[in-house]
């Protein structure tokens, strides 16, 4: 089984350089977010341009960014060979322009366009993707940063916005292989690339000073990948998860890690000496290897700062209630190595070797896929507890479209506010959150080829 153990023992150190890369900040009514096929030069130079789906033709799409209580405004212009939608991930946004195709819209049909408003309640880290046949247009590229400043800036000297993703190339071509539906991601562990990249960019090199401050907003954009990260030649504090601030700054451990879907806001301190470089660090397979190098090109003026404040808090976020909160539970099962031996796909009730040839893997409480009624419905204001067990061989990140939840520890003690829960083979978890934005929100696993064979489900919040 694939447990939190095997992705925290394989740690270790190592290096590399690269180059630098900076997107470009866009906001105003209504400005264009145009999904296209473009060619980009994704992979080393040696090789020829990647064709790759982007919003505005880059990778990654245009980096929106806008003060808290603002509102995103875009009109989406599809000119792909396939429908599409947006998914502003991490946002409490009105139901009707979560851009879940199926679900709360109908997908945007090629030619067509969708005009997107909403107000960002919280400042955070959050991003946005495609969410109609996701498993395929994420891994395109479709997907870029949604930046929510606070309305008091941190105490830092240069911000970093740094979206993690793998991408699976013909080593001959450079080009996207487009088998998208293979039985082994979809049974496995999910779709995982042979090409690592940081901002779309191979070997990110960014110059800094010594002692200076930086913020680092990590997101993984990535299909399965679970990033192991270490830092070296820096050292801070983990200040919000998936976009929501942390009461108290907590130092970085040795490893973190960072499922699809999430994200983790960091302030770090530059320690490494002048001609040297810092770098976050990715480790798999016992190796170390820069994900984003940081060379250091002077002194500096200033000693290192002490620990931060916090971030302010977002609005509206206490869960309280639990003894009296609505209770459900969540059994997934299937996948290889596992022990699902039939479950409900359509309508009837199909064997494990007949879910196969359907092409599909995974059930929730023995459904495949998504019902025509809920996991649960609640009242608008009603605490819920959702017990989760992951009976499967493979780890899933689950991601709670709408709102965000506290994970419930032992001895009824709450974790921090997320969106997207990593869980490991034979782990039993619970997460308690305020049903507080009505509407019909998804519930699935954020590794892709999962949600797309079989690993999705919704609930509904009542007005």
């Amino acid at each position: 089984m694939f447990s939190r153990r095997h992705f925290l023992a394989t740690a270790a150190a190592g290096a590399m350089a690269g180059v630098s890369h900076k997107s470009f900040a866009a906001n105003g009514a209504y400005s264009p977010l145009e999904a296209r096929v473009q060619n980009v030069q994704l992979a080393p130079a040696s090789y020829g341009q990647t064709e790759i789906w982007g919003y505005g033709g880059q990778m990654p799409g245009p980096e929106i960014r806008l003060a808290q209580g603002q509102r995103v405004q875009r009109t989406l212009h599809n000119n792909l060979p396939q429908a599409t939608s947006v998914h502003w991930h991490g946002v409490r946004s009105d139901n009707a322009m979560d851009g879940v195709a199926g679900l709360t819209q109908e997908a945007v049909a090629t030619g067509a366009s969708f005009d997107y408003d909403f107000q960002v309640r919280d400042a955070g880290t959050n991003w946005y993707h495609a969410h109609n046949r996701s498993a395929e247009q994420v891994a395109r590229g479709l997907y870029g940063a949604l930046i929510v400043e606070e309305s008091d800036a941190p105490d830092v000297d240069q911000e970093e916005v740094l979206v993690l993703d793998d991408w699976l190339l013909n080593p001959e071509t450079a080009q996207i292989d487009p088998e998208f539906t293979a039985r082994h991601a979809r049974s496995h562990a999910g779709r995982r690339g042979n090409f690592v990249a940081t901002n779309g960019r191979y070997q990110l090199s960014v110059p800094v000073v010594r002692n200076e401050r930086l913020r680092l907003r990590l997101i993984n954009a990535a299909n399965a990948r679970i990033f192991v990260l270490e830092l070296s030649g820096l050292e801070g504090w983990i200040v919000a998860l998936d976009g929501m601030p942390l009461p108290t700054p907590q130092p970085v451990p040795k490893d973190m890690l960072l499922a699809p879907g999430q994200r983790i806001d960091l302030f770090v301190d530059v320690t490494a000496q002048v001609g040297e470089s810092a770098h976050l660090l990715r480790v798999e397979g016992g190796k170390g290897s820069s994900q984003v190098a940081f060379p250091v090109t002077s002194p500096g003026t200033r000693a290192r700062r002490g620990t931060p404040t916090p971030l302010p808090p977002n609005p509206d976020q206490a869960v309280t209630g639990l003894k009296s909160a609505l209770r459900a539970r969540l059994n997934m099962a299937g996948g290889a190595m596992g022990s699902l031996d039939a479950a409900i796909l359509e309508g009837e009730r199909k064997t494990f070797q007949r879910l196969v040839q359907a092409n599909q893997f995974w059930a929730f409480n023995g459904i495949v896929g998504m019902t025509e009624t809920p996991l649960l419905k609640a009242d608008l204001g009603q605490t819920v507890r959702l017990a989760i067990f992951n009976d499967t061989a493979f780890p899933h990140a689950m991601h709670l479209h709408g709102m965000h939840f506290r994970e419930v520890l032992k001895g009824g003690a709450l974790g921090p506010l997320r969106d997207t829960l990593l869980t490991f083979a034979g782990e039993d978890r619970e997460i308690a959150f305020m049903a507080n934005n009505p509407g019909d929100w998804l519930f699935h696993c954020h590794m892709l080829s999962h949600a797309d064979s079989g690993m999705m489900t919704w609930l509904k919040v009542n007005a």
